[in-house]
């Protein structure tokens, strides 16, 4: 594997999914239990192109069974699955189905409950491009005539297991996405691209997915924790409607349109959308900041003094900056900035038929400001 890209002129080190850990687990459990040889080593080709050899641990050959692991490493891009062990048992069963190949979630594996997601209800939490990693490299295994290898009454049976499983996926998305009991194997390509925002997004659209595959048209959508607490605190909306942006709000305004949603509710933290009044679609302060220029730029436009404008210039943060605006004549601020959000909004979206508002609030969860047909959309939600 190519260990090494570089972002930005840093230099960071690749890792790999959960997803090839499984199927290298899987792969090495086959070929110790059909040759009963131990190995320390084995090779998986990833869908990217590139190839992974990956240490094989926690050996444990028995007559009718091998089982062994994998140590997901997550290269500079650390989640809440690095270092933790996925395990594969492999076993001969008797036939009773049309598959050749059986793969099963174990203990620490989550299990679907909810539409939306790319595995049906009831199933574990392999996604679809791992359960073909895993089937194509252990049937290089097994060999091409699975049948005549095997006979003609007998599969194999691979179990996909993680002891830390359930603990581990506490600290992931996946209570909230409906995924109960473990953790998920996932990824797309195998190989884990440091400084990578992708799996994060593809993780929020998934919950926007699951929403309107359960019948929903609206949503609300809030950058984080603080918004999900206005919502429940101040609003006392149903959270059922509540999703995540993170940082990227553009991208998840799209996928709503996408979607088909035609109502959207915005609620946060002044410090990311003052941001967006300005047409900034990516929060992240690596990607702009220009939180000071914004504040002092709508306020002069009110015809605030230079004296406010310059302490509001040296202010280091937007919440800083409230209690300035505060003790000030120019508390209407706050809702001309949110009518601003309101139009960029629907300036990106292009689309007259999107309901959308925006509520601004102060981290001590305080209303600040909000656009001009708020509180209608909020009785729609209620």
């Amino acid at each position: 594997m190519e260990e090494y890209v570089y972002i930005e002129g840093k230099k960071y080190r690749r890792g790999y999914t959960t997803g090839s850990c499984a199927t290298g687990a899987a792969k090495a459990a086959t070929y110790m239990l059909l040759t009963k040889k131990k190995i320390d080593v084995i090779n998986i080709d990833t869908p990217k192109g590139i190839p992974l050899t990956l240490k094989v641990e926690n050996i444990n050959i028995q007559d009718s069974y091998v089982e062994c692991s994998i140590e997901k490493d997550g290269g500079d891009d650390i989640d809440a699955t690095h270092t933790m062990h996925i395990h594969a048992r492999a076993e001969l069963v008797k036939r009773q189905g049309q598959e050749d190949i059986l793969v099963c979630g174990g203990e620490g594996i989550g299990v679907v409950t909810k539409k939306g997601l790319s595995v049906e209800v009831g199933k574990p939490a392999i996604n679809p491009t791992p359960m073909k990693m895993i089937n194509s490299e252990v049937a290089k295994v097994i060999g091409s005539d699975i049948k005549v290898n095997l006979g003609e009454d007998t599969v194999l049976k691979i179990t996909i297991f993680a002891p830390k499983g359930q603990e581990i996926a506490k600290k992931t998305f996946n209570p909230r996405i409906g995924i109960v009991g473990g953790i998920s194997i996932i990824g797309t390509t195998g190989i884990v691209e440091p400084m990578s925002d992708e799996g994060w997004r593809k993780s929020l659209s998934i919950e926007l997915q699951m929403k309107k595959e359960q019948g929903l048209d609206k949503v609300i959508l809030v950058p984080g924790n603080h918004g999900e607490q206005f919502i429940r605190e101040n609003l006392n909306l149903d959270m059922k409607y509540v999703i995540r942006t993170s940082n990227f709000i553009g991208y998840m305004l799209k996928e709503a349109q996408r979607m088909g949603y035609k109502k959207i509710l915005m609620a946060g933290h002044i410090g990311k959308f003052i941001k967006l009044s300005a047409g900034i679609f990516n929060t992240h302060s690596k990607i702009a900041d220009a939180r000071s220029e914004i504040l002092v730029s709508n306020l002069a436009l009110m015809k605030a003094p230079y004296e406010l404008l310059e302490r509001i210039s040296e202010c280091l943060t937007a919440e800083e900056a409230v209690e300035i605006i505060d003790n000030s004549d120019y508390k209407e601020f706050y809702d001309l900035v949110s009518n601003k959000c309101k139009a960029k909004v629907k300036q990106y979206l292009g689309d007259d038929e999107i309901d959308v508002e925006v509520i601004m609030f102060s981290m001590d969860k305080t209303l600040l400001g909000k656009s001009d047909s708020t509180d209608s959309l909020v009785e729609v939600f209620r």
